[in-house]
């Protein structure tokens, strides 16, 4: 990209809740971007993960909703605005204003979600808008509302930092918030006093720096911190003083976890943790004044996940630990604006601006505030009864915003035939193929990462600022813009005739301190200095923590280590709490326990991470992680596929064996859609039981069977050209750098011939030579294809995935760079095994870097390397975010092992 045609922009990450800073090299001209991490951006001071990094990747146009539809026929965006609000007001005028709903996004920014929320419960007058937030943060909002009497995050990153004890409860962070996880690493080796504390059912990449890993029983939060609470109280370890005057309820809390939680011996047993490491955890936790507690979704999506948080939140409160320097709870959001939906009321149990349902004068407060007639007064449906009274037809119209459902959602499955039984569909997104867009009536082009504006807030409280780098794709439009419009059609023009999103901001800002006081009812959320922001002070606006307002100009980093809360008389909830099981237990016909998460490299259903090639290498499919001890009981081999099945639904899954995972437990990663893996979809598997309070469902918890996918042959093709569908069995498509990679396996033997390989791939390569090795007797098929000597396409067919059958995928897939094979690497292509000279690199250990395993094997090798340091200055591996610095030591130390003595 020339350097001289470029701009630099500064922007945030559109990726997790951690909210890092871009700075970003556009040339417009040719549509293309760097990216760089921006070394003034307090979130992330420089350093960007493996997603980040790889953002100017996922820009292409090729892939994106262009122009808006009705049905399959192109239309114009008076036309397509039209039918929705016509059709949205034929619906209300029949059914009512419950009878239509919005379920919005985490990737919406503030001001997309300020406008909805304000359409939704100020004017059509319905509560039914809901997001894909309320299935990641909805239950440490509950929490908070608990503890605190409002949703605040007492603490901030910094905090990580000057800890003690960090205790990451829930949290795979080392892939799930990289770069927090990398300001702990660097500070621990810094401080020689650090300790760190990781409490998680697998041993995962994040507790290459724990100092204790605890385990723990999946669903038995409660009863550890109910345990640690008693410690707290039996060796008198509290903060008395503050617990007399700034709590209340701490007797009946205590009671509560000492009838719990009383017998350490109870304690052990039901957490699945030895007595041991309890006390050590224990004595930690009593005897560091500065603790940070960071959670995450293994605390919140539970059907007591509420009640998590709370037990966490006791624990601080009673040790007087909240919204001090090192010391505090930290809810770590999964969305890069999960927070800005919190602060506009984006949830369906919310009003805008931290005003609720159930505190008397806030549902007017709002609605004189929006000059709104049809306000409405009470909770709307969180997403998974949302999407049950679709079908069971109670809501009629469905607008649906920057989010995959039929993917994300538990029961998906459910939710697939509700959309399709729905009468009115709407999605706005800024892709053309998901698998929600398929049932869309109407389908609305948005604007993607790289072309909205607007702000964001992160997990620590921090509004930054989403720039745009280019003009928008064919006819895309802003979020606020195609709501607002909606708006004026259904008869509100007043209310949503902003002609610029600095407009909305203003108002967003304006209402967070509309009658917000001591003498009527004070909030913590205040922005309103920024009331009157000028359209050049929004565009220079720099990175802010709230509340920003008159008694503070300049932010606040922290809140309560004054003791004053927002509850009536200003005194934190102590909640009485008693564990409770998992709402669906395993039993005879499913034995098993499904917890699902994220990968390193992917985001939520890869409609924009699985446009950059690299971060396809790392996982290229769906897989299931299976203790040893199971994977012998039920028949699964590592590297074969297996068969998952609970009462809801069903998947496939290469299975990994692993001694990270505790026997009894799997894990399957979140991300595969129908568009990427043809029986992928782990949303279909999950249970659909939901936390009583929030409304989050158990994601981490779900009765499962597993057994062997009896299939009769495995393969993969690499391709330049994307290929039909083949009505193959398992079918996983991989987006790679010049080609597409798809795994395959069925039953149906007729597929290991030359016959049906030609007759499937000639519907896209009609005129190639091929090349091809057939044996029958072994099982195996290896075809290629050329134009010229230019490679188009290469398959592979065994009886079997052992890597002796299937040739590995790194030294066939470096042959798609060269415009020419010659003949000895045509003879390659079909042995499976690289020529001389050539250099296979393994499988990829560094996304940033694409650096692979065999790579990094020779450089220690060679170089007699003996840290991860000293690999990453020969080969960079482990130098950006350094999610794969655990996964570089386990190679070290696996050499270590297998040097002679």
């Amino acid at each position: 990209m020339s350097q001289s045609s470029c701009k630099t922009i500064k922007t945030t990450c559109a990726y997790c809740g951690v909210g890092c800073g871009i700075e970003a090299s556009v040339n417009e001209t040719e549509r293309q971007v760097l990216i760089n991490g921006d070394d003034n951006h307090p979130a992330n001071f420089g350093r960007l993960c493996s997603k980040g990094s790889s953002l100017g990747e996922t820009i292409d146009v090729s892939s994106r909703l262009l122009t808006p539809y009705i049905g399959q026929q192109a239309t114009d965006w008076n036309t397509a605005l039209d039918a929705v609000a016509s059709t949205f007001s034929q619906i209300i005028a029949e059914h009512g204003p419950d009878s239509v709903a919005i379920y919005g996004s985490g990737q919406l920014l503030t001001e997309d979600y300020y406008v909805a929320n304000k359409l939704m419960k100020g004017f059509i007058g319905s509560a039914n808008i809901d997001t894909n937030s309320r299935l990641c943060m909805s239950s440490a909002v509950s929490g908070h509302k608990r503890a605190f009497g409002t949703d605040t995050v007492p603490n901030c990153y910094d905090d990580l930092e000057l800890a003690d004890l960090v205790v990451i409860t829930g949290s795979n962070m080392a892939w799930c918030h990289p770069i927090s996880y990398q300001r702990i690493r660097a500070a621990k080796a810094k401080n020689p006093n650090m300790r760190v504390v990781v409490i998680d059912p697998r041993r995962t990449a994040t507790c290459d720096i724990a100092d204790l890993h605890l385990p723990l029983a999946g669903g038995s939060d409660v009863v550890l911190f109910n345990g640690l609470l008693n410690h707290l109280v039996n060796g008198q370890y509290l903060q008395q003083e503050y617990i007399d005057n700034h709590t209340q309820g701490f007797a009946e809390a205590v009671a509560a976890a000492q009838q719990d939680a009383g017998d350490l011996a109870e304690v052990a047993l039901r957490t699945r943790l030895s007595e041991r490491d309890l006390v050590t955890f224990y004595n930690w936790f009593a005897e560091t004044d500065k603790v940070v507690t960071a959670y995450s979704q293994g605390v919140k999506q539970s059907s007591s996940g509420v009640d998590k948080v709370n037990s966490i939140l006791n624990c601080h409160l009673a040790t007087g630990r909240i919204g001090k320097p090192g010391a505090g709870p930290l809810s770590m959001t999964g969305q890069p604006n999960a927070m800005g939906g919190r602060e506009v009321g984006g949830l369906a149990t919310t009003l805008a601006a931290h005003m609720e349902f159930n505190i008397d004068g806030d549902t007017d407060r709002v609605a004189r505030f929006w000059n709104a007639a049809n306000m409405a007064t009470k909770p709307g449906l969180p997403a998974v009864e949302l999407f049950e009274a679709i079908a069971a037809g109670k809501i009629k119209a469905v607008w649906i915003m920057a989010t995959n459902p039929v993917v994300s959602l538990p029961n998906a499955d459910q939710v697939k035939a509700a959309l399709q039984q729905c009468p009115f569909v709407v999605v706005s997104d800024c892709v053309a193929n998901t698998d929600t867009l398929e049932l869309a009536h109407i389908k609305l082009p948005a604007q993607g990462w790289s072309e909205k504006d607007g702000i964001v807030t992160n997990s620590e409280r921090r509004l930054s600022h989403q720039r745009a780098l280019l003009p928008p794709a064919g006819e895309a439009k802003p979020d606020w813009w195609i709501i607002s419009q909606v708006g004026q059609r259904l008869g509100f023009k007043d209310a949503f005739n902003y002609q610029h999103q600095v407009e909305i901001f203003r108002e967003h800002a304006a209402l967070s301190g509309f009658e917000n006081s001591s003498e009527q009812r004070l909030r913590d959320f205040d922005i309103s200095a920024f009331a009157n922001i000028s359209q050049q002070q929004y565009e220079d606006f720099e990175p802010i923590q709230w509340p920003v307002n008159q008694q503070y100009p300049n932010g606040k980093e922290r809140f309560f280590a004054d003791g004053q809360f927002y509850t009536p008389n200003r005194k934190a909830n102590f909640i009485a709490l008693t564990g409770r099981a998992p709402g669906n237990l395993p039993d005879q016909e499913y034995p098993l326990v499904l917890n699902t998460g994220r990968l390193r490299d992917q985001w939520h259903t890869m409609t924009r991470s699985a446009l950059a090639p690299r971060l396809n290498q790392h996982r290229p499919e769906p897989f299931v992680e299976v203790n040893p001890q199971d994977a012998a009981k039920y028949g699964l081999k590592d590297g074969h596929i297996a068969h998952l099945q609970s009462r809801w639904g069903q998947m496939y899954a290469r299975v990994n064996v692993s001694e990270s995972q505790v026997a009894g437990d799997v894990f399957v990663p979140m991300h595969w859609t129908e568009q990427y893996a043809s029986k992928g979809r782990m949303g279909a598997v999950v249970n659909p039981v939901v936390d009583p309070v929030s409304g989050q469902p158990e994601s981490k918890h779900t009765p499962i069977r597993i057994a062997p996918y009896q299939a009769e042959w495995h393969g993969f093709v690499l391709s330049r050209q994307p290929l039909p569908d083949a009505g193959i069995d398992y079918q996983v498509k991989v987006n790679c750098q010049g080609y597409l990679r798809y795994e395959l396996a069925g039953y149906d033997q007729s597929s290991l011939s030359i016959d049906w390989v030609k007759q499937w791939l000639s519907q896209v390569y009609p005129a190639l030579s091929w090349q091809y090795l057939d044996d029958a007797k072994l099982g195996l098929l290896r075809v290629a294809g050329y134009q010229g000597n230019s490679l188009m396409f290469v398959l592979c067919i065994a009886t079997t995935p052992d890597i002796r059958m299937l040739p590995e995928r790194n030294f066939l897939s470096s042959l798609f760079a060269k415009s020419q094979l010659q003949p000895d690497e045509r003879l390659a292509l079909l042995s499976g095994l690289p020529t001389a000279g050539a250099e296979d690199t393994g499988a990829q250990v560094c996304a940033c870097f694409n650096v692979g395993e065999k790579t990094i094997r020779k450089a220690i090798r060679e170089n007699g390397l003996t840290s991860y340091q000293e690999v990453g200055k020969c080969c960079k591996a482990g130098t950006n975010c350094g999610s794969c610095v655990p996964e570089i030591k386990t190679i070290l130390a696996s050499m270590v092992e297998t040097q002679p003595a």
